[in-house]
């Protein structure tokens, strides 16, 4: 029902309870910032800010629009044009890894987010447990861009204390290693 969709239940919320996530892996240019502050002082808020309400704190997190909020709490005639509150819609019943997963989707549809804040978000996705496929299908990756996002977060560190009497490797690893041993008359492990 149309009830029941985020974008029907906006409220308008005091901007001191609303606080930014610390995964948001999206960045802005100064540019941009220019633009979307006149944005939002010519046509105003069109676009709520998406969030999740923290009981423990009291306090709204944001899943997606931390630059909507950043420009209001950095230019004072919107905080007053706006009353100090910010359009928001809160989602419910979300774990940590739909909310991360939620905002990778919110900036990959609209374009830019950095590849360190990407590859934090897929370490944290999988030390909660998620496993290769759920990140590959919350978050849109090919299989080979989460094997790259993994290596850039010494992914490594999530097996410390597990031993392996073999590694994985690539069929190209597996010819090269063959054509070794042929040459060096050997068929045991490396």
């Amino acid at each position: 029902m149309i009830s029941d969709q985020p974008i029907h239940q906006v409220e308008w919320i005091p901007i001191e309870k609303v606080h930014a996530n610390d995964y948001n892996p999206n960045s802005v240019a100064t540019q941009e910032m220019k633009l979307l502050y006149r944005s939002v002082k010519a046509d105003g808020y069109t676009q709520p800010v998406v969030t999740i309400y923290d009981e423990k704190k009291d306090r709204y997190v944001i899943v997606d629009g931390f630059h909507r909020y950043s420009i209001m709490r950095r230019f004072k005639d919107i905080y007053v044009s706006c009353e100090g509150k910010l359009p928001c819609v809160v989602l419910h019943g979300k774990t940590m890894n739909d909310l991360m997963a939620s905002t990778v989707r919110h900036n990959r549809a609209r374009g830019k987010h950095s590849i360190n804040g990407m590859s934090n978000i897929v370490m944290e996705m999988l030390m909660n447990g998620a496993t290769d496929l759920q990140v590959c299908n919350e978050l849109g990756l090919e299989p080979e861009e989460l094997v790259r996002l993994k290596h850039i977060t010494g992914y490594a560190k999530l097996y410390e204390n597990n031993s392996f009497t073999r590694a994985a490797i690539s069929e190209n690893q597996a010819r090269q290693l063959q054509k070794y041993r042929k040459e060096a008359g050997t068929d045991g492990d490396c």
